[in-house]
């Protein structure tokens, strides 16, 4: 039986990666659209932001204030290559920041950006790079009892999901699972 969240983040690259029909919790998902190659038009965008609110789907835009403040999205993601302390003057505007982070050096500069949630990779060995570290559950748990709304985010799949009952978190966050099987992962958290 699959442990149940308060959160869960998508991370998407493509506004075509998610089918909101699958969609039928409230204030349960956020959407984090960090799209570095080809941007999709911005009427596409626009369209995909009136479902997100139609839907009660949080919306943050990764990495690009003016992109944020033109969709009039929820807040801002800060990857964690982002060393911008400006960021701070956009909470004056209601914007919620979060961030991702891959080392405690790296959580506490997020913490100094007012990020209210911070995704915090890798949890698992992901596809892409079987020899890339990890940080598994209990080094997960370690951080996650010192500082409070970290989210946990890499490697975390659809054979995996039960393995997150034992993680110290309010949510989660999944990136490729979303491309490969979109329906299926949704669908598995209600």
């Amino acid at each position: 039986m699959f442990t149940k969240k308060n959160q869960y983040f998508l991370l998407i690259e493509n506004i075509k990666d998610i089918d909101f029909k699958n969609i039928k919790t409230r204030n349960k998902f956020s959407i984090i659209y960090r799209n570095n190659k080809k941007a999709d038009k911005l009427e596409d965008l626009l369209k995909f932001r009136r479902k997100c609110k139609l839907k009660g789907v949080m919306f943050y835009v990764a990495n690009n204030i003016s992109l944020a403040v033109t969709l009039n999205s929820d807040g801002i993601f800060l990857s964690s290559f982002n060393k911008r302390l400006d960021i701070l003057n956009y909470r004056k505007l209601n914007y919620k920041i979060i961030g991702s982070a891959h080392n405690f050096k790296e959580i506490i500069f997020k913490k100094k950006q007012g990020c209210s949630f911070i995704l915090l990779s890798k949890l698992f060995t992901v596809d892409y790079n079987k020899d890339a570290p990890h940080l598994g559950i209990v080094k997960f748990n370690n951080y996650s009892r010192i500082l409070k709304k970290l989210i946990p985010l890499g490697g975390i799949k659809e054979k995996n999901l039960n393995n997150l009952k034992n993680v110290l978190c309010e949510g989660f966050a999944i990136l490729s699972e979303v491309k490969k099987k979109p329906a299926n992962i949704i669908n598995r958290l209600f």
